[in-house]
């Protein structure tokens, strides 16, 4: 199935988890966008459709990236806004809660890198 096919399904589940939660952390990751190479950046919000990021180079609307936190996979995302260095994103298939749950206990402020 294309990422075309399912854009209108995720758009309506992501849609709904932007209700979410989205907790303040600072997770040191990588983030890449796609054709560029990866650059160290900080995720500072997470929730189980998307996160926030630093961004040192500029990063378009629309275009896909990979963010890359430490003992995951990479982590496919559409960039959603770009303002002052910072990005946010949506991921490509929610966030597990298992997943989620996991990150947030290791890098919860107060409990930083686990």
């Amino acid at each position: 199935m294309s990422l075309q096919n399912t854009l209108g399904r995720y758009h309506i589940a992501a849609q709904e988890d932007r209700s979410a939660i989205r907790t303040k952390i600072a997770i040191p990751a990588q983030l890449r966008a796609s054709g560029a190479r990866a650059f160290q950046t900080v995720v500072n919000d997470l929730s189980l459709s998307g996160f926030s990021a630093t961004a040192i180079t500029r990063m378009h609307p629309g275009s896909v990236c990979w963010l890359t936190l430490p003992g995951l996979e990479s982590l496919q995302a559409e960039v959603v806004w770009w303002e002052n260095n910072l990005c946010g994103c949506a991921f490509t298939n929610l966030l597990s809660p298992i997943v989620h749950d996991n990150i947030l206990s290791r890098y919860h402020q107060g409990n930083p890198g686990a």
